[in-house]
């Protein structure tokens, strides 16, 4: 592993830890420097392809889910940690279910629900871009369903 210090190639693994995730992080030493740093390791399964409302198929872009989640929590008491796990229990239902493609919309289904528990605000706000609600009418109606789901808990 690189040092990300000096760049000598020559390190060793001072202390590992699993995640519940599957992930690993290790506590490297620089051989050459003293530095010390951390790398993560995770399992990659393969993802299914999205197919999107236009019949376009995309591949699986961790990357892109994480963001659009972000975007919804921007300015939102919600930690980074929160947002990981919710991409990593996606990312993870996607693979395990074994299937070469999924409609895009059973992604936006598991974000609108995971967000729905994580914080209402970034709920609200996602649900209104994913659902393509453009009218204040629509949005009324979407925060009224969300009160009448709140109440009911």
């Amino acid at each position: 592993m690189e040092c990300p210090y000096c760049g000598a190639e020559d390190s060793r693994v001072v202390h590992t830890t699993r995640s519940e995730g599957g992930s690993i992080r290790r506590r490297r030493e620089c051989k050459s420097c003293g530095g010390r740093f951390n790398t993560f390791e995770r399992t990659e399964l393969i993802t299914p392809m999205l197919i999107k409302h236009d019949g376009n198929r995309e591949e699986f872009k961790r990357d892109k889910l994480i963001h659009a989640i972000r975007m919804a929590c921007a300015k939102r008491p919600v930690p980074a940690s929160e947002i990981n796990c919710l991409a990593d229990d996606i990312e993870h239902t996607l693979q395990q279910m074994g299937c070469e493609e999924v409609p895009s919309r059973m992604v936006g289904d598991m974000v609108v629900r995971g967000l729905r528990d994580m914080d209402t605000i970034a709920y609200v706000r996602y649900s209104l871009i994913y659902l393509q609600v453009n009218n204040l009418e629509g949005v009324l109606s979407e925060i009224d369903r969300l009160m009448m789901l709140n109440s009911s808990n």
